[in-house]
Parts: C-alpha cells; structure tokens; sequence
C-alpha cells in the first residue's frame, strides 16, 4: 500500500510539472505567433552624404613637393560647396588624391614622403571621409614633334623594376590605412597611370611604329597589377583603365573580348577576378570613351576598334560592373550628344548601365554643367552609387527572451550601383527606460542589394540575457573596420524621412518592441 502510495504521489507531481512546463511554453508560444505590424515609410528626395559614393573631390600632391591633406578642408567637403568652373555644388565623401612621383623615377620613394601620405589618411580619418589614391610618375603632356603632337615620347613614367620597387614601400601604408581607402586605381603606367602613353609599358598611341600592344607589354602589366593586388588590402579593390586589361589580366595575354564577365558565383571573395574594377576617364566622349572599349591586340593579333568589339566590351564592363567598383570622370564635351540629359541624350541610363558609384567633381565640367542645365543633376547627385529607400516593413510588436524574432524589410535601391565594400546590417534595440543597446547582426549582404527591388526576410535570436522591457527598433550600417564602426560619417543613410539619427549613424524604423 505505502509503494502505491508513493507512486501515485510521483505521478501526481509529474503531472503537476508536465501541466506546469506546458502552460508556460504555451504562454511563451502565443507570444511568438502574435499578429505583425507593417509599416510603410515615405521616401526622400534630400541629397544627403553617404559613404563611398558620389561625386568625389579632386587633389593632387608630388614627391617634389608635397602638399599634405588637412582635416578642415576635408570635413568641408561632406557639405555642399562650389566647384570652380561648374554652375553646381557637391557634398562629396570620397576624395581622389593623385600621388605623383615625379622625381623618384629611378630611386626609392623617401621616407619624408611616405610618412605625408599616412598624415594624409590620418587626415581623411578625422575628417569622416576615404580616399581613392592613384599613384603616377607624370601628368605633364610634353607636346613635340610627333604624330598626336601634343603628347610626344620620353613621357617620363618609370621602368617595371622600379614601379615593383614603389609598390613594395607602398604595401605597409595601404594596409595600414584601408578603413579610410575607398579602392585604389592601378595608376604607374604611364602619363595620368592611364596604362596608354608609357615609354616602358608598350605605346599604345599613334607616336608608336607597332600601334598595338605586344605579349611582353601584356605580361608587364600583368605583373604590376597582380604585385598591386597583394599590396591593396584583399577586402579592397583595385580599378583599371580599360576592361581588356581585366580580361587579359584573368585569362591570359590572348582572352578574346568575348572572354566571360564576373557573375555573382565568383563575386565578392576576394579573389582577383572578384576586386578588379574600372575607372572609365573619359566617360561618355564618343563611341568608345577614346579607346575605352577597343581590342589593342598582341604580338599574334592585330588591333581593332570595330564596332563589334566596341559593343562586346560595353556589354562586358556592364556585366561585370554589377560586382565590382565603377567610377571615373568626363572628359570631352560635344564629340558625343549622348553625354547630356535625357531625352536630347542618355548619361543617367549609362550610369545605371555601367553601375557608376563615383564620378569626378571638377573634370570635366563643360560636360557636367550641361547636366545642371539639362535638368537631371539633382538625380545624378542622389542617385551615383546606391540609394537605399525603405518602402515598408514587417516587425513584430512583441517577442519572447531566447526565441527568434522575425522581420520583413522591403527595400528598394534607386540608385546606379549596390555597395563594393562588405559591410554589416545589424538591427539595433535600444531601450527606451535605460537606452541600453543592444546590436544584432543580420545575414544579408548589402553588396547584393542591386539596383532594384529587394527584400529582406531574416530570423533573428534574441539574447536570453536581454533584460526585459520596450526597445526602439533601428537599422545600422556602419563600416566593417572597428576604427570607425562607430562613427555615424562612416554609416550608411537611408533615404528617407524622419529615419536618420546624425548623432548614432542609425535608422529608425519607428517602432517599438516589447521583449518579455
């Protein structure tokens, strides 16, 4: 009797437990499954700053004399000032910095030089800005007695050994500094580091008796931009001239021009095919940028500009474009009437085209005051780069200590190109008692959000240690580099109203959560 007794008892107690567990998971299930909310959000025509795109700022320093870079005069570059010559104003994030070495031709780059360049990305770093560095021998056109006349030969960049040379002394820097380095453009080869008018990298122009680029140049270049490559931070990419020299680069000195573009498979990982970019500077001149889109041949192949090959490399530049870093500047006016507004012309369905993230400020403004004039500046000032719009969103009004909790974002990117540069989303809950912060990173990779429609459908855990209580619901894209991660110049803005916080770099969605 006592033994039935006692299990009847255990049985009762087990009961009581079971009955116990299963009310509270019931309870905390109910929670779970609570109706959502969605909230719609009203877009922004502002021309704000934003990082790593826009309208970028022009400067230029030489090992001759050099000029460094001040915090003061980069910080004023983030409001909207005047350019010289241009019937417009920017607000630029990004600014471009020729370093020319002008006088180390055949020497070592001096160590005085070296650290001006470090006060130079200290200086960027203050100021809430990066830089996008190109480094080159000359930018002096010498004209002569020649067949382009005013470019002529010796024009005075330097022999491989010495550019491999440089490129080595640069790697420390360059590694050190790649928060505030937005990309690097190839540069050495030749005047303005165009990889075109060079006395020992092949002459591509009509001074040269061969016309056409031979296997050796093709292999000299290959190296330079491979020892580029491994001296460029490898979350950072390097931008070339022209996409051939891409091609010819990742599949040999005879890639045809119909050799395949980058796809989303073999995007975004680090590899070379996967960081190198262009930098078009003579975009929009004429049927083919002045030699952009053209075949210079090897020692086996002639040289062509057919149209056939010009198309073929458009195409390829556009499917490649979507995943790497695009930028550069104008360079002719009235040679090509597709340069203006639309409908008279089609610059901003070339920008979106060709995934534009940058363009040149002052150069070159005969070109770009007719956008001002034409009427579609103010788009092209929004929309170079990305421009993330949250239409609405899907968010829960409660969720549960150890659970996941659900949210929908819909967002739609109307600006030219996604971001080059990984950087995280986290979704932010601060509370509103204590404004204690709590920061959960979520899967998606912003470099994905092409232009376009995008949706974001994410699970996210919330901590079991949370303390429990109303929390704001807000989105942070800051920088992926702890230096300035927490700085609000650095994070990405939405665009729209009454979401920014200019004092956190966070976007509100404007809705609060009870976490029980």
């Amino acid at each position: 009797m006592k033994i039935k007794i006692i299990i009847g008892c255990l049985l009762g107690c087990f009961l009581i437990v079971f009955l116990l567990t299963y009310s509270c998971q019931t309870k905390d299930l109910d929670l779970v499954k609570i109706e959502k909310i969605n909230i719609a959000y009203i877009e922004s025509n502002e021309d704000f700053a934003n990082p790593e795109r826009g309208f970028y700022r022009y400067s230029e320093t030489s090992s001759s004399n050099y000029t460094v870079l001040t915090p003061d005069e980069l910080t004023g570059y983030r409001s909207p000032q005047s350019i010289s010559g241009a019937n417009y104003q920017v607000l630029s994030t990004l600014v471009f910095r020729y370093y020319v070495l002008d006088d180390v031709i055949n020497t070592a780059i001096s160590t005085a030089f070296l650290t001006n360049m470090r006060s130079d990305f200290e200086a960027a770093r203050k100021a809430g800005v990066k830089l996008i560095p190109r480094f080159v021998y000359t930018t002096t056109a010498n004209p002569g007695n020649c067949p382009e006349g005013f470019i002529c030969p010796p024009y005075g960049d330097a022999p491989k050994a010495i550019v491999l040379q440089h490129i080595n002394q640069l790697k420390p820097i360059l590694h050190d500094n790649a928060d505030v380095i937005a990309c690097v453009q190839l540069g050495f080869i030749g005047v303005w580091g165009e990889q075109y008018y060079s006395d020992f990298f092949g002459d591509a122009s009509q001074n040269a008796d061969q016309g056409k680029l031979l296997d050796q140049n093709w292999n000299d270049r290959i190296e330079i931009i491979k020892a580029l490559l491994q001296a460029v931070p490898h979350d950072r990419m390097v931008q070339l001239r022209y996409p051939q020299l891409k091609q010819r680069y990742i599949y040999g000195v005879d890639a045809p021009v119909t050799a395949a573009a980058l796809s989303e498979s073999n995007a975004f990982n680090e590899t070379d095919i996967a960081r190198l970019g262009f930098h078009n500077d003579c975009f929009m001149a004429n049927v083919n940028d002045l030699g952009t889109y053209e075949d210079y041949g090897n020692s086996s192949t002639d040289r062509s500009s057919t149209a056939s090959v010009q198309n073929i490399l458009k195409k390829y530049a556009e499917g490649d474009g979507k995943f790497v870093v695009v930028g550069g500047e104008t360079c002719m006016d009235g040679y090509n009437p597709d340069n203006n507004c639309e409908p008279a012309g089609r610059i901003q369905a070339e920008f979106a085209a060709k995934h534009y993230s940058f363009i040149n400020a002052h150069y070159n403004n005969d070109v770009n005051n007719d956008w001002q004039e034409g009427g579609c500046m103010d788009n092209i000032k929004r929309n170079l780069g990305y421009r993330f719009v949250l239409q609405n969103a899907t968010l829960p009004d409660n969720t549960v200590l150890g659970t996941a909790m659900n949210i929908t974002l819909n967002v739609k990117n109307v600006g030219y190109a996604s971001p080059y540069n990984k950087r995280p989303l986290k979704l932010i809950l601060r509370n509103i008692q204590t404004g204690a912060i709590e920061s959960l990173v979520m899967s998606t990779d912003v470099r994905k959000w092409y232009s376009g429609e995008v949706k974001v459908e994410e699970s996210i855990l919330i901590p079991k240690n949370l303390s429990k209580g109303d929390y704001e619901m807000l989105l942070h894209l800051p920088d992926a580099y702890a230096s300035i991660s927490s700085r609000p110049e650095y994070a990405i803005r939405f665009a729209n109203t009454d979401m920014w916080e200019a004092n956190t770099g966070y976007n509100k969605l404007n809705h609060i959560v009870k976490v029980n």
